[in-house]
């Protein structure tokens, strides 16, 4: 029913004046963010408006202008002009840049403890920057050279020809039949996934999901206001069934999948389910997104859903994981048919590839030394991975070397609560709450990094901590 009056604005969201505090812009998104994450402010629920909420709060206008652009940018929000501002859908559990253990537990001044000076990271993946020296020697030799100044330069932002190539070379090697004509350099895969969406859905377009989904596109989705429809999942990735189901019952325009360790689960999607998964794709027609950034450890002879649905499918195939994480660059991969859609949107967001960062990609893989690098990650990554199984025994049915994994947590323990607990005693860790699409009923995950400590032994301490607190949890259930 519509909200007319002021006052029924106010029923709708009023915050205490008491419990402001300055700078306020930020106190009022704050608070804002905690009752749509506390499911206290449903989703589409109407807030009010910028100027009574002002009148009411005896605040500037600008203070609560920037308190509620705050909130939009970060996809809390969304406004419609000439009918107002609205909670986005599905933010329940949604992952924003705000800071979540005050928002979960209070300001610091409160109990909670300060957090630790160094704890040990194993929420954010740091894919082993020990290979780096590698990718210094590279952008050494290239900076020798004569023609290195024109590299500073912005006058190839879709990539040179050298770059293509050697774009070309790296997606043939992960199966990817693309043509040279069709592939784009990107500022990463984030820019990538821009375009993307950018280019080729509008908003209220809806795109089919996993239920636990990176939360980098969740937010950009929910940014440019198009709708996340979670499908149910099992071990092998996203239920055939459940799609064709969702694809019934509801107009889906795209699918968006990480078929390769997909974050946050670390699935690897085995063949039997990339077919199935493409027959339903192709029977309703829909636009896959493909973001592979794992796509370097599959095992050979994997074949991508681009090489299935050539026609239907946009590879995002970003280095970040497999080379180097600081060059931000990302292959683009595309059917003919959207070359130009997707040339005007790269070119109309106002962030192109750093040519030096493209030709040093080029280099690397020309030279072979990104074959070396990619040896070299999951040589590591198999020794990690033999600590974490050593700790959490797990049966895989397949020989990926991820780099992070997803851990059932005890009963009546939530992932919001695991953050705390873990941060308490010196260990960073990543709840599932921060990807869930749905809020959580029945079980809590963790994603657990193994690559990002510093040390092999740094890994084990912070594992065993984990351990720990979930044998403590279950001694706490049954007892």
């Amino acid at each position: 029913m519509p909200i007319n009056s002021f006052e029924n604005y106010l029923m709708a969201w009023k915050p205490q004046k008491e419990k402001l505090t300055k700078p306020y812009y930020l106190s009022i998104a704050s608070c804002l963010e905690n009752d749509i994450l506390t499911g206290k402010l449903p989703e589409d629920a109407k807030l009010p408006p910028q100027r009574e909420l002002a009148d009411y709060l005896d605040l500037n206008l600008s203070t609560i202008t920037r308190a509620y652009k705050l909130c939009e940018l970060k996809g809390l929000i969304y406004a419609v002009t000439g009918r107002g501002t609205f909670v986005s859908p599905g933010l329940s559990a949604q992952d924003t840049f705000l800071d979540k253990s005050s928002v979960l537990y209070g300001p610091a001044q409160s109990g909670c403890p300060a957090e630790p000076e160094h704890p040990i990271e194993l929420g954010m993946i740091r894919p082993f920057y020990e290979c780096n020296p590698i990718v210094q020697n590279a952008a050494q030799h290239i900076l020798q050279r004569s023609e290195s100044l024109k590299l500073f330069e912005y006058s190839e932002p879709l990539g040179t020809r050298r770059q293509i190539n050697a774009a070309l070379q790296w997606l043939h090697r992960l199966k990817i039949p693309v043509a040279k004509d069709n592939i784009l350099l990107s500022a990463g895969a984030q820019n990538a996934l821009s375009v993307v969406l950018i280019s080729l859905f509008n908003a209220g377009d809806k795109i089919a999901v996993d239920d636990y989904t990176y939360t980098n596109f969740k937010e950009l989705a929910h940014f440019l206001h198009i709708q996340l429809i979670a499908v149910p999942a099992d071990e092998s990735g996203m239920s055939p069934d459940a799609l064709a189901q969702v694809c019934k019952n509801t107009e889906v325009k795209g699918i968006y999948l990480m078929p390769t360790c997909s974050n946050p689960t670390g699935i690897f999607m085995p063949p039997s389910r990339r077919h199935k998964l493409a027959e339903v794709i192709q029977r309703y027609g829909l636009l896959l997104i493909e973001d592979d950034i794992y796509s370097f450890l599959a095992p050979d002879g994997t074949r991508s859903f681009f090489s299935l649905l050539p026609e239907q499918t946009i590879h995002i195939c970003s280095i970040s994981k497999s080379l180097c994480a600081g060059l931000r660059v990302a292959f683009l991969a595309f059917p003919d048919k959207y070359r130009e859609q997707l040339v005007s949107g790269m070119l109309s967001i106002n962030l192109k590839t750093v040519s030096l960062n493209g030709e040093i990609i080029a280099e690397l893989i020309e030279s072979g030394d990104a074959e070396k690098i990619v040896t070299r990650k999951k040589i590591l990554a198999r020794k990690r991975n033999q600590i974490f199984t050593s700790v959490f025994p797990e049966n895989r049915p397949d020989n990926v070397e991820r780099f992070f994994h997803w851990l059932e947590l005890p009963k009546h323990l939530t992932s919001e609560e695991l953050e705390l607990l873990t941060l308490q005693r010196g260990v960073r860790l990543l709840g599932s709450h921060r990807f869930a699409m749905r809020n959580e009923k029945k079980s809590s995950y963790v994603r657990v990094s193994v690559t990002s400590p510093d040390t092999e032994e740094e890994l084990k301490r912070g594992l065993l901590i984990l351990k720990n607190i979930f044998e403590e949890k279950q001694r706490d259930f049954f007892v």
